[in-house]
């Protein structure tokens, strides 16, 4: 490696077996370079979560980043380890500094039959990485309470909407987003679309949010017929606008194929079901695609709380690492490009080679056996990716 990338450490489960990765299979064959953060959810509250925009900022400034999951505290999550405050989701918090597009897509191994057997091809998740309920702010409000929304112009004028009459105490949610970061979310996935040969879905609630969902509803096409039409039409990829409700209607009957652009927290439930129909959690690689050129990757899951509890009780634990490995390999594979540095480049794609091989020669971890099939734990599989992947270079 010439140039290092940011390295973004996190939390439980995911903690242990990113060290694994790097100890059993990227340092004994890469000369490593990183600048390293330390997220997790001790550090992060130590800091006053400042390590979160740091690292957002050497993500940007390397144009490289890899990270590892984290978790987002909650009250039981303070009491758990002694926090001083709720900080924001770190995954929110770096795509509000990036912006950008997450794109997530399975793992696809043929000897893991698919929960959707109707999909004989990947679906790619085009997930728009700003705003909604990850930058919204909330609060209670009490019974008799009036709730307005108001919007002060630069003048000082004011626009005001009555949001509710509290007959009862409820809560109250403000969601925003930009005109220009929507209009790079659609950029990104059309882009990527071309690159892939993919039909494009884009799908939202705009029968309901007539202004919120319209107004993505109106960028994605503006953006399309403005710059992409002819581009599109030129590569093959199609492009049309439906309902949320009856895009996973279709998605569910259909043969998969294609690119499925989301909003936000859209993006986050449907890339889980679409990595757990694929075969498992595990099997999703996801990369934040920055209109800067900054590209973070990272695992789709989370920290894997019940088998870290498991672990600290000293029982082993059979987890799978692929969604992990496969960040760290999309970064190295970046960087390499990104350097000019063909090795790197072929490294990583021997990593995963090694990987899906082991896989499926049927060593696998718990999450993937079949009925009566010995599972592997963590420290084994890793043990025999390894060994695959030195066969490699000798």
């Amino acid at each position: 490696m010439n140039v290092p990338l940011a390295e973004l450490d996190g939390d439980e489960m995911a903690r242990i077996l990113w060290a694994q990765i790097k100890a059993e299979l990227l340092e004994p064959f890469v000369e490593l370079k990183t600048e390293y953060y330390d997220l997790s959810i001790v550090n992060r509250d130590t800091t006053g979560d400042t390590v979160t925009t740091a690292a957002a900022d050497a993500i940007r400034r390397l144009g490289v980043g890899v990270k590892c999951a984290t978790i987002t505290a909650n009250e039981e999550r303070r009491a758990e380890y002694g926090l001083s405050a709720l900080h924001p989701s770190p995954n929110a918090t770096i795509r509000a500094v990036l912006d950008g597009t997450v794109f997530r897509s399975p793992i696809y191994i043929p000897s893991i039959p698919a929960a959707i057997p109707a999909w004989k091809k990947p679906i790619v998740i085009g997930r728009h990485a700003y705003g909604d309920v990850y930058k919204s702010v909330e609060m209670r409000a009490e019974a008799g309470s009036k709730v307005e929304l108001c919007a002060v112009d630069a003048s000082g004028n004011e626009t005001r909407i009555e949001v509710a009459h509290m007959k009862s105490s409820g809560v109250v949610l403000a969601m925003h987003n930009f005109d220009d970061s929507i209009r790079d979310f659609a950029r990104c996935c059309f882009r990527c679309a071309i690159d892939k040969k993919l039909p494009v879905w884009f799908a939202a609630k705009d029968t309901i949010s007539k202004v919120y969902d319209g107004r993505f509803k109106e960028l994605f096409a503006e953006v399309y017929e403005s710059e992409f039409k002819t581009l599109c039409a030129e590569a093959g990829v199609s492009y049309f606008y439906t309902l949320i409700d009856d895009a996973v209607a279709r998605a569910v009957k259909s043969g998969g194929g294609f690119l499925w652009a989301c909003k936000n927290y859209d993006g986050d439930v449907m890339s889980d079901m679409v990595a757990s129909a694929s075969g498992s959690l595990a099997l999703m690689t996801s990369v934040l695609v920055s209109p800067s050129g900054a590209f973070e990757y990272e695992a789709a899951h989370g920290t894997i709380q019940r088998h870290y509890y498991r672990r600290l009780k000293g029982e082993p634990t059979s987890t799978n690492p692929l969604a992990l490995l496969f960040a760290w390999t999309g970064a190295l594979s970046k960087r390499g490009a990104l350097d000019s540095t063909a090795p790197l480049v072929q490294f990583a794609a021997a990593l995963e080679t090694a990987a899906l091989e082991t896989v499926a020669a049927g060593s696998v971890t718990a999450d993937l056996a079949a009925t009566g099939q010995k599972a592997l734990t963590s420290e084994e599989f890793i043990a025999e990716i390894k060994r695959r992947l030195k066969a490699q270079y000798q």
